[in-house]
């Protein structure tokens, strides 16, 4: 597919983790201090990490819907638990403080007000709880219209639910949105079987797309977005 011969969106939504927001660098981070705290420093976090990601996005789709802050922190026990590491009150506190406390990636900053100064309104569409996130969109610079969580829609992608909440909430139809995202295995999947236009930010992290699906355009990093769409007429 392609955005060429598609109205221009009123609304652009954002996958915020690893779309605008540092993700893999904050989260190794936080498993390394987590580890450093267990005097388990010789495990690489990234083997900790891949661990926990399985077992976060299975508990993500497991009735009944939980909160991030629940599902991580069991997602993170089970984790403790296979490297024979015992986990404790403080790790979850320490996660998830870590997850809020994460930063935008360089350009992302400019980049929101610039298509702000262009006219689109401004939505963040994220995995995650309301008071977790707060301190991300906090360090975007005002320039976020809505943001809505997986704790408001009570459901997480890949689950359709989660958009169609959002495109209920905006008040738009899916041709009324373009989504912006940097997560192939739960964004993609979405704009697949719900049927909105997807730009795909490719940073490079090696995560590949679906096999049965093509974003309608892709690029490195989230400044090349208001040059696209100029190019569009938008």
């Amino acid at each position: 597919m392609s955005l060429d011969s598609t109205r221009r969106p009123t609304w652009l939504t954002f996958d915020c983790y690893g779309t605008l927001i540092q993700w893999d660098e904050g989260l190794q981070d936080a498993v390394a201090a987590i580890l450093a705290g267990k005097h388990a420093a010789a495990i690489d976090p990234r083997a900790l990490i891949a661990v926990y990601d399985r077992h976060e996005h299975a508990l993500e789709q497991t009735p009944p819907h939980r909160s991030f802050r629940e599902v991580a922190g069991e997602a993170l026990r089970i984790a403790l638990e296979e490297f024979r590491l015992r986990a404790g009150p403080d790790d979850i506190r320490m996660l998830t403080e870590r997850i809020s406390a994460m930063p935008p990636f360089p350009e992302v900053v400019s980049t929101l007000r610039a298509l702000k100064e262009a006219g689109f309104r401004l939505c963040i569409v994220s995995n995650t709880d309301d008071d977790v996130i707060a301190g991300n969109v906090a360090q975007l610079g005002g320039h976020i219209d809505r943001v809505i969580t997986a704790q408001q829609a009570g459901a997480y992608k890949p689950d359709r639910r989660l958009f169609d909440y959002a495109h209920e909430q905006l008040g738009v139809s899916r041709d009324d949105v373009v989504h912006i995202c940097a997560s192939p295995h739960l964004d993609h999947a979405a704009a697949r079987d719900v049927g909105f236009r997807c730009v795909w930010i490719d940073r490079g992290t090696g995560r590949q797309c679906l096999p049965d699906y093509t974003p309608d355009a892709t690029l490195p990093t989230l400044d090349r977005v208001p040059p696209l769409f100029a190019s569009l007429g938008w």
